[in-house]
């Protein structure tokens, strides 16, 4: 009689103790199997993106972050004001001329360089100098400098060279010259970069033209 009285207090009791049916296992699986298949993709996800996120930061540390030395070159242009040279036998020359030097920054940051002198030489021997003032060439950009020069044959100790050169038309003149300066990236990093200029100039004396420019 008590054990009657005690299934009819808790009908929903043994209801509860029945096993779960196949289709009802089945739905839990694959709940679980989906979740499961998530949690794989989100890793995936999250893999690729660290993968992705390194290899920008290599490109940006190859590229960007890499600083180059900049390029100093003596421009073709060159315009004179004047030219006087002497003959075979008596071999000499002064001239005047307006040119452009070119400071060539590849870097994605500007370079800010200080005021120089650049030499002329003839057969290593200084034949007239001239200033390049400081200056900035901007990101991946050329700075274009116009500077005005004079040089003669005064300091030449020896001119049997010279006379040949001008017995066969030409002045040949070197120049060098070395840039002090700072490349500047992202706004905050600073790097020291030194630049040098070493061009030879071939000029022909019937036309009072340039006739090449080599520039190392």
């Amino acid at each position: 009689m008590a054990e009657k009285i005690n299934q009819q207090a808790h009908p929903f009791a043994q209801v509860n103790k029945q096993p779960r049916s196949d289709e009802e296992s089945g739905t839990l699986t694959s709940d679980q199997e989906l979740k499961r298949k998530k949690r794989i993709k989100l890793a995936i996800y999250i893999a690729a993106f660290a993968v992705f996120q390194t290899i920008v930061i290599l490109v940006f540390a190859l590229t960007v972050m890499r600083v180059k030395t900049p390029k100093v070159r003596l421009g073709t242009a060159v315009t004179f004001q004047n030219f006087k040279t002497g003959t075979q036998a008596s071999p000499s020359f002064d001239l005047s001329f307006t040119t452009q030097v070119g400071v060539k920054n590849s870097n994605f940051g500007p370079y800010k360089f200080d005021s120089t002198i650049a030499t002329f030489m003839y057969e290593g021997v200084t034949v007239g100098q001239v200033t390049i003032p400081k200056g900035k060439a901007g990101l991946r950009s050329t700075k274009k400098v116009t500077v005005t020069a004079n040089v003669n044959s005064n300091a030449l100790q020896s001119t049997a060279s010279l006379g040949s050169e001008l017995g066969a038309g030409v002045l040949t003149l070197n120049s060098q010259a070395k840039l002090s300066g700072k490349v500047e990236l992202m706004f905050v990093m600073k790097k020291k970069k030194s630049a040098e200029m070493n061009c030879t100039m071939t000029i022909e004396v019937s036309t009072k033209a340039v006739q090449s420019m080599n520039c190392e």
